[in-house]
């Protein structure tokens, strides 16, 4: 695992990004496809009423299927390689929250906003082929699809805001204050499919103590 551990620092808290196992990721897809078929599962399932986004669909995940397929496991062990990279301290503790999938279609999005918890974090499982494009064309990046990490406000040798363009597989983890948002995408009916969670880990390790 370590091979795929990047971990980011471009402003006060760390991020960690790593590579979501393949065969996990296909799980969750298959698992996902599934359920978007299953209109009564959907529904049991459904947590858009918990959630800010303005998206077509966001569903809990079930905690016997995040078992069996390693997902949980995927989490803590990477969780606890980033507190320890970052603090050299070990946890004990890592007890999942919630997982979820957020379905996001053409002018659609999520604003700004935080997680409960001590640990969250999104990665991407299913992504359009092009995000669009500015309607006046212009020589700076599209933010169009982009996972938006804000901290803090924008001073010299500062940033605020840290931009990722999302990648199948990608998951980064952060501390559950850190604000984020994806903005609306456009020019495609394909979907951006996320994947989400919180979790606590040891009190001591995430007060500092």
């Amino acid at each position: 695992m370590s091979d795929n551990i990047q971990l980011i620092k471009p402003f006060g808290p760390s991020i960690l990004k790593v590579k979501i196992p393949e065969q996990i990721l296909n799980e969750l897809n298959k698992y996902i496809d599934e359920i978007i078929e299953n209109n009564n599962k959907s529904k049991e399932l459904n947590h858009g009423n918990k959630l800010i986004g303005d998206v077509t669909q966001e569903f809990k995940l079930e905690n016997d299927f995040t078992k069996k397929i390693g997902w949980i496991n995927f989490l803590a062990t990477c969780s606890s390689k980033w507190i320890e990279i970052e603090l050299k301290k070990k946890i004990s503790k890592f007890a999942l929250i919630n997982s979820w999938v957020v379905r996001q279609f053409e002018n659609e999005y999520n604003p700004v906003h935080h997680h409960n918890g001590h640990l969250s974090g999104a990665g991407f499982l299913k992504l359009p082929k092009s995000f669009g494009e500015y309607v006046q064309k212009k020589d700076k990046p599209y933010f169009g699809g982009t996972l938006n990490l804000i901290h803090g406000s924008q001073q010299f040798l500062s940033n605020s805001l840290h931009t990722i363009t999302p990648e199948v597989g990608d998951f980064y983890f952060f501390p559950n204050y850190l604000m984020h948002a994806v903005y609306p995408f456009k020019g495609t009916s394909e979907e951006r499919r996320s994947i989400s969670f919180n979790a606590f880990i040891d009190d001591d390790v995430y007060n500092g103590k």
